[in-house]
């Protein structure tokens, strides 16, 4: 274990860089995802995620070596029914972790996309399938579902939106806090994306929205993990003082991250600076 980078932070933060607000062309996120997989900081890092269509279209075949390895997260912008035949063009030199697909609009029933979805994962090999949720109608129902299908063998898991190019894509702090308090009641695993490039809860300048921070997010997951109620889970998610946040984090430091797996961000070192201003990462200086 690397002495620069505490267990808890290791694989926080997926390498979304072809994403919007960032949108770097493949060829840029690819050459940018090998310095961060090279640095001092790559266990913070998580894996390359790119859309399935990219892989479709036979986009990272010139862009990879057969012998590299490059480890990707597949995002299903083909849709459930595109995922077999991307994940059979998948080029040498390139490792799918895992999978991460909506199953409903916004506002819509996510249970027919489920049905839909659980046979495909069975044909996946195994690899991890995030089911991105809408957080509106019929949101416990779904990850009741969710629970069900893990029991019988399922590799699958959640996924939530807190952030995006719209008002109604931030969840409130209450609504966040019962989705983490949802998913520690039934020990699910859960990802969430978009919103999240800095660490404290704050009004963005450019946006005009206030984006949660992934410090939050953490503090809270791990005081739901330890019993909390939605109510103090939701006072961690409104927090813009870092001290009633670091408590928690620091006292699990060298502990894994329970249920939340991390986030998708279009820049590793946005948070990773946070981090580093925070006291939670040293910034390279061995101890």
């Amino acid at each position: 274990m690397s002495t620069k980078l505490p267990r808890l932070l290791a694989g926080l933060v997926d390498d979304a860089a072809v994403f919007p607000p960032g949108s770097a062309s493949l060829p840029d996120a690819v050459t940018a995802h090998r310095q961060h997989r090279s640095s001092w900081y790559a266990e913070l890092v998580g894996p390359l995620l790119v859309p399935a269509s990219t892989v479709l279209n036979r986009e990272l075949h010139a862009l990879v070596e057969p012998v590299e390895e490059l480890v990707v997260g597949l995002i299903g912008d083909t849709g459930l029914g595109g995922l077999s035949a991307t994940l059979a063009a998948v080029p040498p030199g390139v490792t799918i972790q895992q999978v991460e697909v909506a199953v409903a609009a916004r506002g819509a029933d996510p249970q027919p996309g489920l049905t839909t979805l659980f046979p495909l994962v069975e044909r996946l090999g195994g690899r991890t399938v995030y089911a991105e949720i809408p957080l509106t109608f019929g949101l416990m129902g779904a990850l009741d579902r969710l629970v069900e299908a893990r029991a019988a063998g399922l590799p699958v898991a959640a996924k939530f939106r807190t952030g995006g190019l719209a008002a109604e894509l931030f969840p409130t702090p209450t609504e966040l806090a019962t989705v983490i308090h949802g998913c520690q009641q039934r020990e699910l695993p859960f990802k969430l994306t978009a919103g999240l490039h800095q660490a404290m809860r704050h009004l963005d300048s450019e946006t005009g929205f206030t984006h949660h921070g992934f410090a939050n997010v953490l503090a809270a997951a791990l005081v739901a993990s330890g019993g909390a109620g939605v109510e103090q889970i939701t006072e961690l998610l409104t927090a813009t003082d870092p001290r009633p946040l670091l408590a928690p984090i620091e006292q699990r430091l060298e502990a894994a991250r329970p249920l939340w797996v991390g986030y998708g961000s279009c820049s590793i070192l946005e948070p990773l600076t946070d981090l580093i201003q925070l006291g939670l990462v040293n910034g390279g200086i061995d101890a």
